[in-house]
C-alpha cells in the first residue's frame, strides 16, 4: 500500500490518456452487463414457464386466426382440464409509441389457467360483469397513472380491428404479482375480454371478413403428458383447413425468441469482438505508458528497486485503472437497464420480459472481466519493466 500514492501520481501524470483508459474498459463493461441482463431475463422468462400450460396456434403462421369452433374438440380430449382464447390485440394508447401488451381473452378460464395475475375478489367480479373491463398490471398502472374506474381508449394496429374504430376499456382490476411464488410475472400486461372484440368487430365478419382465436392456451392435468396431448390437439385438425402447430409454454416463448435469430450468440458475439478491441486499446496505451518511463525505470532499479517491485507497479497501475474503469461501466450498466424499459418500441419488448435488473453476480464478473482485460493488457509492458537492464534503458535516454 505505501507504494499507492506512487503509483497514482503516475496515472495522473497524462490524465487524458488514463481517462481514455478508463472509458474504454468502461463500455466493454457497460455492454457486457447490458447485453447479458438481457440475456438472463430471456433465459429466466423461458425457464419460468409453466410446464402445465400448452399454446396452440396455426400451423402455417401465427398470424393466422384459428376457428372458434377448435376449442370445443380440444377441451373434449382426455387429460384437458381447461382451454382458454388468447388473442393479441396490438393497441396502443394515444400514441403508437405507447404500444404494450394487450390481450384479449376469455376471462374465467384464463385467470383460472394463469393463477400469477392475483386479482382481488371484488375487482375480478368487476371485471367479469362489465363488458368493456379490463385487467392491468401495476407497471401499466405506474407508467400512465391508470387507477381502478379510469376509462381510456386503444386502437389496434390490425386492420380487421381497426374497422371497429377506437375501443373504450374501464380499468376493473389491478393484478398483483408474486415473485416469490410465480417468479419472472410480466407486470405490463393488459387483458380484456374475448366478447367484447367480437362484439366490436362484427362489422368486419358482416361484411365477409372471419374473425377467430389468435391461439388457444390449453391447461393440462399431468404435464408428463404434454408432449402426447400436444399431438393429439394436432392430430384432430391435421385434415381441417386450419391445421395446429401445439408446444408447450417454454417452446412457445422460445420460437417467439428464436425469431430474433439466435439471440444470446449475437449478443455474445457483439461482446466478445469489445472486449478483444478494447484489449487492444488498453494494451497499446499501456505500452506507451512504459516506454515514456524507460528513464524512471532505470532510475527505480538503480536506487534498490527489484525487477519484481517493478514488474508489480506496472501491473498495479494496469489493475487500478481496471477497477475504476470496471465500476464506471457497471454504474452506466445499472443506468442503462433502468432506462430501457421507458425507451420508445424498445421498452415495449423489454418490459414483457421478467424484471430486469443487473444482479450482483453479473456485477461481479463484470469487475472481474474488467480487472481481467487491465491485466492482461498490462502484463507485456510489466514483463518488459521486468527484463529490463538499467544500462540499456538509459542509454537510450
Amino acid at each position: 500500500m505505501k507504494y499507492l500514492p506512487f503509483v497514482v501520481r503516475h496515472i495522473r501524470r497524462d490524465w487524458i490518456r488514463s481517462t481514455s483508459t478508463v472509458l474504454a474498459i468502461a463500455l466493454c463493461i457497460f455492454l457486457f452487463c447490458t447485453l447479458q441482463t438481457v440475456i438472463q431475463a430471456v433465459n429466466w422468462g423461458l425457464r419460468s414457464a409453466n410446464a402445465a400450460r400448452l399454446v396452440t396456434h396455426h400451423a402455417v403462421s401465427m398470424i393466422f386466426n384459428l376457428p372458434l369452433a377448435h376449442e370445443q374438440k380440444i377441451a373434449a380430449l382426455p387429460g384437458v382440464r381447461a382451454v382458454a382464447i388468447r388473442t393479441l390485440f396490438g393497441g396502443f394508447y394515444q400514441d403508437p409509441k405507447n404500444f404494450f401488451t394487450n390481450l384479449a381473452v376469455e376471462p374465467e378460464p384464463y385467470l383460472e389457467l394463469y393463477p400469477e395475475y392475483i386479482l382481488a375478489p371484488d375487482q375480478k367480479r368487476a371485471f367479469l360483469a362489465d363488458m368493456r373491463g379490463c385487467v392491468i398490471g401495476p407497471g401499466l398502472a405506474r407508467r400512465f397513472g391508470w387507477k381502478l374506474g379510469d376509462a381510456f381508449q386503444m386502437r389496434s394496429i390490425f386492420p380487421q380491428y381497426r374497422v371497429a374504430g377506437p375501443f373504450e376499456f374501464v380499468v376493473r382490476g389491478i393484478y398483483q404479482t408474486d415473485e416469490a411464488r410465480y417468479p419472472a410475472t410480466n407486470d405490463s400486461l393488459m387483458l380484456f375480454r374475448y366478447d367484447y372484440l367480437y362484439e366490436k368487430t362484427k362489422p368486419y365478419t358482416e361484411a365477409g371478413g372471419q374473425l377467430g382465436a389468435g391461439m388457444f392456451v390449453v391447461g393440462i392435468d399431468d404435464p408428463k403428458r404434454a408432449g402426447v396431448i400436444s399431438r393429439q390437439i394436432d392430430d384432430l385438425f391435421e385434415n381441417s383447413r386450419a391445421q395446429t402447430k401445439t408446444q408447450t409454454e417454454a417452446a412457445f416463448r422460445a420460437s417467439i425468441v428464436s425469431l430474433a435469430g439466435n439471440l444470446a450468440l449475437l449478443l455474445n458475439g457483439i461482446g466478445l469482438a469489445v472486449a478483444f478491441t478494447i484489449l487492444l486499446v488498453t494494451a497499446n496505451t499501456m505500452s506507451m505508458a512504459v516506454r515514456e518511463r524507460r528513464t524512471e525505470i532505470a532510475v527505480l532499479k538503480t536506487l534498490g528497486f527489484t525487477s519484481r517491485l517493478v514488474m508489480g507497479l506496472v501491473l498495479t497501475e494496469a489493475g487500478l485503472l481496471g477497477a475504476v474503469g470496471g465500476g464506471l461501466g457497471i454504474l452506466l450498466g445499472r443506468g442503462m437497464i433502468r432506462t430501457l424499459p421507458r425507451v420508445p418500441f424498445i421498452g415495449d419488448a423489454i418490459r414483457s420480459l421478467p424484471s430486469i435488473g443487473l444482479s450482483p453476480a453479473l456485477g461481479a464478473s463484470g469487475l472481474g472481466l474488467a480487472l481481467l482485460l487491465a491485466m492482461a493488457a498490462g502484463f507485456v509492458p510489466s514483463l518488459f519493466a521486468y527484463r529490463a537492464r538499467i544500462t540499456e534503458m538509459l542509454r537510450q535516454v
